[in-house]
């Protein structure tokens, strides 16, 4: 393994490990007293623009307040066309200057968005980054144990076709893509397997591309069609992406599956909600604002935050640790 990494994830206490499935794995440990806390921030990347700046100072409270162990990034990390390569400036003055906090000097676990594949992939991807700011960890596909709950992250952009038949003038990187077909079976392959083996007491897939949403984008139909039924199948408790940008909850009709979005980071669409059914829906806001989550072996808590740190929608969900008999 390449030393830079060796001593990124030293630092913050991870480690990685080998997993049968193809998905590479770190461990992010949970506190002593045996909670997990994190954040989700997701269409942020801004050089502080469109209230970026503001949405990281609240996070910096909130952070704080909840001890947070690290922060989840649901892709489209840098607008508008991803980074031009591994020196971009951009990289520094959408991240490293905007969330300085002490609180949120944490690892940050990311995904790409399509905004991301329309830039240089592999910077994002590769080490050059990590050496200027050590919390960034970027990846296709992941796997984060972190005691009390798996973390599932899935590239979800090579699932949409419209982005390789209709790129409506965008030019996207495919780099390590190859045949998208062969990479999408070969990636829920992995991930049905990693599922299937967790004995994690909460599982949660995130990925960019909304699976439900009553957003501009609305429901992600590829998504819809060959990841929902895994997640289903395989009992995940929540799916976060980010994709819209705005906060959602939706309740799955058919399972205790939730659908969380918090793709509000920095710009957002206000009033653009896409008719279709909102049976579910437990919560809808069009403004900035990022997400919060709190679990123990049986407890989770979800709060969703505006760009003035107020609470606008909490959740709490209880799971049985064993069946009765």
């Amino acid at each position: 393994m390449d030393l830079c990494l060796v001593l990124m994830i030293t630092s913050f206490g991870l480690g990685m490990v080998s997993t049968h499935a193809e998905l590479q794995r770190f461990e992010q440990p949970a506190k002593t007293d045996g909670k997990l806390s994190f954040l989700v921030l997701g269409d942020w990347g801004r050089k502080g623009d469109f209230n970026q700046s503001e949405v990281a100072h609240q996070m910096e409270r909130i952070g704080e307040k909840l001890d947070v162990d690290f922060v989840v990034s649901t892709g489209d990390n840098f607008y508008d066309d991803g980074l031009t390569g591994e020196q971009d400036k951009a990289f520094e003055e959408s991240f490293t200057q905007i969330y300085t906090a002490k609180s949120l000097q944490k690892q940050w676990y990311s995904v790409l968005g399509n905004h991301d594949y329309r830039g240089n992939v592999e910077a994002q991807l590769g080490l050059h980054l990590r050496k200027i700011d050590s919390r960034w960890l970027c990846l296709r596909s992941f796997i984060v144990n972190a005691e009390l709950a798996e973390i599932f992250f899935v590239d979800t952009t090579p699932f949409v076709k419209s982005y390789f038949t209709d790129a409506k003038g965008h030019t996207y990187d495919w780099r390590g893509i190859g045949n998208p077909r062969a990479y999408i079976a070969n990636l829920i392959k992995d991930l049905k397997l990693a599922l299937r083996e967790s004995s994690a007491n909460w599982k949660i897939v995130v990925g960019h591309h909304s699976i439900r949403s009553i957003g501009h984008h609305g429901d992600t139909k590829e998504l819809v069609s060959k990841l929902l039924p895994i997640l289903k199948a395989n009992n995940v408790d929540f799916y976060m992406n980010g994709h819209d940008h705005c906060l959602e909850h939706i309740s799955d009709t058919e399972s205790p599956l939730q659908f969380l979005t918090s793709g509000a980071g920095s710009k957002a669409w206000r009033g653009d909600i896409k008719e279709q059914k909102t049976e579910g829906v437990k919560f809808f806001y069009d403004g900035q604002g990022f997400m919060s989550v709190q679990l123990t072996r049986s407890e989770a808590e979800m709060a969703f935050y505006d760009v003035s740190g107020n609470v606008l929608h909490r959740w709490n969900s209880t799971k049985l640790l064993y069946s009765s008999i």
